[in-house]
């Protein structure tokens, strides 16, 4: 059994480090456990960025940051509070990606997450019990990593996801990180790579799929709802044949969130309502071409075609403002393989007197005069400078949203879109990207990151203990972010920079709770939604007042 002193420094929710006051170290049995110094959090966080600073990589400084969120949460997000911008794609995308691929290797700490083993479905509910070890559990991010980013299967290693995941929950929205629980289902894995490897940590068995699998997702979804019922439950990197599924089964049930459906959705139909601000062009005027149709690209059709109908068109009027291309080309209603959430989007080889040949996307953006193309396909410069200039050739501001992350799964980098497009092409990317200066104006590029969305949603939702999270509240957090752009500004993007994230989180919050509050939804009796968010937020401060004594 640990000393009383040693539990607490142990904690990583209670561990104050060298912040601890005398008086503290008295009382928590500290005493000769710690150097002598008393430093405030202040000093703290600034000997760690300079730390930061000294690292050669971006993945040498995640790996410092990691461990000090194993060994202190309230400074690791005090920094964080601090340097956002900066932290935020060596705690999450890109960098996370290389951290998944090199987890075997240098797991050292569970991070207080939750290991769910497909063998073992009669241990789920005291896994997940114990993981939470007490705690109230607000929400869970889990993932089974069947399609992590851009790099596919990574097994048990996709549990970083979920971590990452709740990271930026809380840096950008101030969800109590106490309160979450990563949790990683391992259900094998078909990469063969991890599966010949002696270093590989999960399950050595080829992916369990079929009712099996649904069986193992329903008794988890059984266990969270009994040991915690007030929890949003959201669902990471799932595979093309069961996420849609398992939103579909649950979203209308419980408090549930897909971001690779929802989230990529709503930060995509945020952005293209940038763009129209910009553009001065109406919604339903708009050609959409949405390359790569898995999950996100489904996704992202799916909100904007919401958003038409919200916007007065009828069903059929707004279907037909939608071009699907997947590696088959543009799909056709007798394309073999067609997804359930493919078919309603698919369209007939009689409209067009060339069918055959519209299997490559520059023929199809010939065929169809595409206003804005949106990429989730991880197919690396396959919006090339034939294609935009094709698709620019009929429009006067093509809006052109490369989504695919990581950097190197890119369809086209920002710079040459706007070369290509003498500038009037209006950008959206899935990585982060500096300022580009053209024939004398500075643009400025949104990052069409889900982290500008689904932080706010999801604690908005839990601020007002929404029962649901339905398409009105998701449609109001796309609104509350495209209406921070500057439309006027030369150059604007069409999102607002990561920098101000916990700014338009605390916005994108208020209105999803405001949604849920006017729909009677709301599960506590509130009626001020701008109350109810500000009282949830967490703050990285140290419970009672450090002082220096190292003058």
């Amino acid at each position: 059994m640990l000393r009383k002193g040693m539990q607490m420094l142990n904690d990583p929710f209670k561990n104050k480090g060298t912040a601890f006051t005398i008086e503290e170290r008295k009382k928590y049995g500290l005493l000769g456990l710690l150097p002598s110094c008393v430093r405030t959090i202040e000093e703290q966080a600034d000997e760690i960025y300079r730390l930061y600073q000294s690292k050669n990589s971006r993945i040498e400084q995640r790996h410092l940051l990691m461990e000090v969120f194993n060994t202190n949460r309230t400074l690791f997000f005090y920094l964080m509070e601090k340097h956002i911008a900066e932290f935020m794609p060596v705690v999450y995308d890109p960098v996370i990606a290389e951290a998944i691929e090199q987890y075997n290797e240098r797991y050292i700490k569970p991070q207080d997450a939750a290991y769910l083993s497909i063998e073992h479905p009669d241990l789920i509910k005291e896994e997940l019990a114990d993981a939470a070890d007490g705690r109230d559990i607000r929400l869970i991010v889990v993932t089974d990593a069947e399609g992590i980013l851009g790099i596919g299967d990574w097994g048990v290693n996709g549990v970083d996801i979920s971590v990452g995941k709740l990271m930026v929950y809380t840096a950008a929205a101030g969800i109590d990180p106490s309160q979450v629980l990563p949790v990683s289902i391992d259900a094998g894995t078909n990469n063969e790579k991890l599966l010949k490897s002696a270093n590989y940590l999960g399950n050595r068995i080829k992916r369990v799929e079929g009712q099996p699998y649904f069986d193992f997702i329903d008794k988890f979804v059984d266990a969270v709802e009994g040991l915690f019922p007030k929890s949003l439950l959201h669902f990471e990197d799932f595979g093309r044949g069961t996420a849609a599924r398992i939103l579909d089964k649950y979203q209308d049930k419980i408090l549930t969130f897909n971001d690779d459906i929802q989230g990529t959705g709503i930060i995509a139909l945020a952005g293209v309502l940038g763009a129209m601000n910009i553009s001065k062009e109406k919604l339903t005027d708009q050609t959409f071409l949405t390359f790569g149709a898995g999950t996100a690209g489904m996704g992202i059709a799916n909100m904007l075609y919401d958003e038409l109908i919200r916007q007065g068109l009828t069903p059929e009027e707004a279907k037909k403002h939608f071009y699907l291309v997947d590696k088959q080309g543009l799909l056709f209603d007798d394309t073999p393989g067609l997804t359930p959430k493919q078919k309603p989007f698919t369209r007939q080889r009689s409209e067009f007197a060339n069918a055959d040949e519209l299997t490559n996307l520059l023929a199809v953006v010939k065929a169809v005069h595409p206003t804005v193309m949106i990429g989730t396909s991880t197919q690396p410069g396959s919006f090339d400078e034939v294609v935009v200039k094709e698709m620019a050739a009929h429009t006067s501001r093509p809006v052109i949203f490369p989504l695919s992350n990581p950097t190197k799964l890119a369809e086209a980098k920002a710079a040459d879109l706007l070369k290509w497009t003498d500038g009037k092409a209006l950008i959206a990317t899935g990585i982060p990207v500096k300022d580009i200066e053209y024939n004398g104006t500075v643009y400025q590029i949104g990052q069409a990151n889900n982290a500008l969305i689904y932080p706010g949603v999801g604690f908005g939702a839990l601020a007002a203990e929404a029962k649901v999270l339905n398409d009105n509240m998701l449609a109001a957090a796309a609104h509350a972010l495209s209406g921070l752009v500057d439309p006027e500004k030369p150059g604007a993007a069409v999102l607002p920079p990561v920098s101000k994230l916990t700014e338009f989180s605390k916005r994108v919050a208020e209105r999803v709770a405001e949604s849920a509050i006017d729909q009677g939804l709301s599960g506590n009796g509130s009626t001020d939604a701008k109350k109810v968010v500000e009282e949830k937020i967490w703050k990285p401060r140290y419970e009672s007042v450090s002082f220096h004594l190292c003058e």
